[in-house]
């Protein structure tokens, strides 16, 4: 049985972890692409847009919606959703300031 570790790791650590593995597939970053251009989009829009399924494409808007990077409300039979833009830009600054602290380490030569 695998032992989940996470807990040994930093909180910092874990949540840029955890924004990555957000974006790590394509589809969920073309639909955060399809929301910021449309500003609000329900789920069939983004369906027509995307080459998978409408199961497939739920399965990434949950995805999405639980990394924080999305808020989605139900109205009667659709789903419409949206960036949330405050987490996205807390989120992507705490990337990039990971980012310069391991430029700030880089060594004068590359190693490889």
């Amino acid at each position: 049985m695998a032992v989940n570790k996470k807990q040994e790791f930093s909180a910092e650590e874990v949540a840029l972890s955890e924004f990555a593995k957000a974006l790590s597939h394509p589809a969920r970053v073309a639909i955060l692409r399809t929301l910021a251009e449309k500003q609000m989009c329900i789920c069939g829009e983004i369906v027509e847009v995307l080459p998978l399924a409408q199961a497939t494409v739920s399965q990434h808007l949950k995805e999405l919606k639980n990394a924080g990077l999305i808020t989605g409300e139900i109205e009667g039979v659709r789903s419409c959703y949206c960036i949330h833009w405050d987490n996205l830009e807390a989120m992507a600054a705490r990337f990039e300031q990971f980012a310069a602290s391991l430029r700030a380490l880089k060594p004068v030569e590359n190693c490889c």
